[in-house]
């Protein structure tokens, strides 16, 4: 099966409710990278606007959101988001002590791109809050996984990722 049918697969079978514009709106992000599979992001957004932000996100088995953080912007702090696994497993890694033995397997080749190993495991129900300003990444386990996130505004633009060499790019 292709890249797109398995990501539309999985959100169709996560148990949330999805509208034929939002299946075929999903945001394919491969972050400029052309290796989607091993470091890229799935989400269908619900809303962004100046106060909050809503989505879904799906990551395959194994696939894995690089490291960034949500800088101050327009003189505000930035983003703080909540992540919720609805389904699957997610390895979450922020700042703070190094977890002796992390589940995650880093991306082969771009290991020095990921820099903080505090791991925080999310079961499907389980949340955790990212505040702003704070390194981040997160990978799927052996199933995949469906978060929701919930934030104050989005704006991709302003992120700042770890690897130089990554774009906000939408495929």
């Amino acid at each position: 099966m292709d890249y797109h049918k398995r990501v539309v697969k999985m959100f169709q079978d996560s148990g949330i409710a999805f509208t034929k514009e939002e299946i075929a709106g999903i945001d394919y992000a491969d972050f400029g990278l052309d290796r989607i599979e091993i470091e890229g992001l799935n989400l269908i957004v619900y809303e962004n606007n100046d106060r909050y932000c809503a989505k879904e996100m799906v990551l395959l088995p194994g696939q894995t959101c690089p490291e960034h953080l949500h800088p101050p912007r327009n003189g505000e702090e930035g983003k703080r988001e909540t992540f919720r696994c609805r389904k699957g497993t997610v390895y979450l890694y922020v700042e703070g002590e190094k977890t002796p033995s992390v589940h995650s397997t880093l991306p082969k080749g771009q290991e020095k791109y990921y820099t903080v190993m505090h791991e925080v495991v999310l079961h499907a129900g389980e949340q955790y809050t990212i505040e702003p300003n704070t390194k981040h990444w997160f990978q799927a386990g052996s199933e995949g996984a469906v978060i929701s996130e919930f934030s104050s505004p989005s704006d991709d633009a302003s992120d700042i990722f770890t690897n130089p060499e990554i774009q906000r790019v939408i495929k």
